[in-house]
């Protein structure tokens, strides 16, 4: 099965407070992005993988992530869109038309491992999408525009995003068709899908393929790398 991978680096990562965008910040001893991108390179399903950044940056990731750590299976870096959407419709441009699988990841999401990659490539060859998942701890409240409880879900029924989401090709470029002819913009790429009314399987992952999003995260982030004996 030829898979493809489209890693999402693009955006800008406010929330972290520095200088240089999150996917480049180093952890431990090599850039955030780089510890992704080397995740799905070792799976033997994986044929390539396509990153895209943010405009200014190609020559940065180029440089300072695909160059240094000698990955094989990059085949473009592609320039982003202004919403995340649209960045991974560029991300899809850029795919083998050999691809039957597609693995959409978070750029900033570092610590997913091979075995929630597997799933997933297995789960949506069966049955067309699915997402990597964990169950809500918490309780959740639904609150309306002035900040007043309207309602408790069930929390058994709630699980909170992550990535990868895997589709089968065909299937994703359908949705995204679908979404552009309506004008519509979703808030990940299963809300895409979900559009056409075809079932999108949750696949139960782990709670520590967090995503880099504030410099707290970091700290984690290293406790994360050492459990995962990858530094």
């Amino acid at each position: 099965m030829y898979c493809s991978v489209i890693i999402a680096a693009a955006g800008q990562g406010k929330r972290m407070q520095s200088e240089i965008n999150k996917q480049y910040i180093k952890l431990i001893n090599k850039p955030i992005l780089a510890y992704t991108i080397e995740a799905f390179e070792k799976i033997e399903d994986v044929k390539e993988i396509v990153v895209v950044v943010a405009k200014d940056e190609i020559d940065l990731c180029l440089h300072s992530v695909i160059q240094p750590y000698g990955f094989k299976k990059i085949k473009k870096i592609v320039e982003g869109g202004k919403e995340r959407q649209d960045s991974i419709y560029q991300g899809l441009q850029g795919l083998s038309q050999k691809t039957e699988i597609v693995l959409i990841h978070d750029g900033a999401r570092p610590f997913v491992q091979e075995e929630e990659i597997k799933k997933s490539i297995h789960v949506a060859s069966v049955e067309g999408a699915c997402v990597i998942g964990v169950r809500a701890k918490d309780t959740i409240k639904r609150v309306d525009d002035q900040q007043i409880i309207i309602e408790t879900p069930d929390r058994k029924q709630l699980w909170m995003v992550q990535t990868p989401q895997t589709f089968q090709y065909e299937l994703l470029q359908q949705a995204y068709r679908k979404a552009q002819e309506d004008h519509f913009m979703g808030t990940d790429d299963a809300s895409l899908v979900e559009r056409l009314k075809i079932p999108v399987k949750m696949v139960e992952g782990k709670y520590t393929n967090i995503k880099i999003t504030t410099p707290e995260d970091l700290l984690y982030g290293e406790i994360i790398l050492r459990q995962q004996k990858r530094c």
